[in-house]
């Protein structure tokens, strides 16, 4: 019998998952030409980020959103060159970055405006330089490498305490939650009646049911884990 799950509906575009984009203040991205002379003129808190944004100008451009970077200040001057300073805030292609210095918002490909180490207190490090190719190690000791000609900050993004203060109620998560449109609180599968999840039914809170998705699962049964290829040891010949 099927079943609407949650991550079926979560799908169907409905306003209990769309995010809330109109309360956005927009998104952030590097200055198109480079500039030594890239002033900041305010800071900007936006919901769709953890981290708060800058809000600078520039003889080029008149105004872009920049993920912020800590240390920095309303009125200063950030560069944006290949032969600019090493401070935080400063924009540089990674071929022109030390080894050992910290770095954030990297962009994945040239020009894309920044996909890596984004959030509030995060930062990577420059490891290594190789042919055409330079080794960052992330947060989680994961080492990439990426071309030499893709942009970073130096630095570390701004609002490292936004996770440091512990939440003590369930209203506050709640609140949280609602900021990005995110489903809270979330029931238990094993929790639920049998009409609203494959684990759901009995009145014991333990069901005894496997979590591994049978082989032939229709798509409302497709819930918990994925079934291994194959198991055991391999014997014989095949």
């Amino acid at each position: 019998m099927g079943k609407r799950l949650i991550q079926q509906a979560r799908g169907k575009g409905s306003m209990t998952y769309r995010a809330p984009s109109h309360r956005y203040k927009g998104s952030s991205t590097y200055p198109k030409k480079e500039d030594t002379k890239i002033k900041i003129i305010d800071f900007i808190h936006c919901p769709a980020h953890s981290a708060p944004l800058a809000k600078v100008t520039s003889p080029t451009e008149k105004s872009v959103l920049l993920i912020a970077a800590e240390g920095i200040k309303v009125g200063e001057e950030l560069q944006y060159s290949p032969d600019a300073a090493i401070k935080a805030g400063n924009i540089l292609q990674l071929k022109y970055i030390p080894e050992g210095t910290k770095i954030f918002n990297i962009e994945s490909k040239p020009g894309d405006n920044g996909k890596f180490c984004r959030s509030a207190g995060a930062f990577a490090k420059v490891v290594a330089k190789l042919k055409n190719k330079v080794v960052i190690q992330f947060p989680s000791k994961k080492q990439k490498e990426f071309f030499e000609e893709c942009k970073a900050s130096i630095g570390t993004v701004a609002g490292s305490g936004i996770s440091d203060k512990p939440i003590l109620k369930a209203g506050i998560r709640m609140k949280m939650k609602r900021a990005r449109n995110k489903l809270y609180p979330r029931s238990g599968a094993t929790s639920m009646n049998a009409v609203d999840h494959p684990f759901g039914g009995t009145t014991s809170s333990h069901k005894g049911k496997p979590t591994v998705t049978p082989r032939g699962a229709p798509p409302g049964r497709k819930v918990g884990m994925l079934r291994a290829r194959r198991t055991g040891r391999k014997k014989g010949k095949r």
